[in-house]
């Protein structure tokens, strides 16, 4: 009999597992309650496609990013910052977020891996919010909505999908496991949308 994994990434509530914290509730911590926050994004308990949710948290995430880095720069024109120290501010601030939520999403999902009992819960989602932030990490932040909805498209294609060697990757300990497979296919995606926005820029 096929067993069926269990995902986060699957319209069948049937193969998202009901969550179910296996460690007492007196042995449980705040650091503990924490880590499952921050690993479910808040919509990581939805019954359909917990993934997809996931996914829209990180674009959410982006368009914050962007708008930050836009006042910012509208605050700062008139001190003689240009394109190039627009785009620069952009890139790193969103690297930056990039980096917090996946060094952040390694220490929750690891976490909450053993609070909940499974190997890679279907709840957990942090890794969709990471895997689609890279996925936006290679683009002009100017860019229009178009990008913004491709973008997300094509990381859920990439993450359901799952090519060589992203599958292979879900074996990792642990959280790096849950979220090793979802960052490489967020960089498949940008390596595509990247691709499609410059012939885009050039034609």
């Amino acid at each position: 009999m096929k067993v069926v994994k269990e995902t986060s990434d699957t319209l069948d509530p049937s193969v998202v597992a009901t969550t179910h914290i296996v460690v007492p509730a007196g042995r449980r911590t705040a650091g503990d309650y924490a880590a499952l926050a921050l690993a479910t994004c808040g919509v990581g308990l939805l019954p359909v496609a917990p993934g997809t949710w996931g996914s829209l948290v990180g674009v959410g995430l982006y368009l914050l990013a962007r708008a930050a880095s836009a006042d910012v720069f509208a605050r700062t024109s008139g001190s003689g910052w240009g394109a190039a120290q627009f785009e620069a501010l952009q890139a790193t601030v969103l690297l930056v977020l990039l980096s917090a939520v996946t060094l952040a999403g390694v220490w929750a999902a690891t976490r909450a891996e053993s609070l909940l009992g499974r190997k890679d819960p279907g709840a957990v989602v942090i890794d969709e919010v990471a895997g689609q932030l890279i996925t936006f990490a290679f683009v002009p932040f100017r860019s229009g909505a178009w990008v913004v909805i491709a973008g997300f498209a094509l990381f859920r294609l990439f993450d359901i999908w799952k090519p060589y060697p992203v599958r292979r990757l879900e074996a990792l300990e642990s959280g790096l496991g849950i979220m090793a497979d979802d960052v490489l296919a967020g960089f498949y995606a940008a390596t595509v949308l990247a691709l499609v926005t410059s012939i885009s820029l050039l034609l």
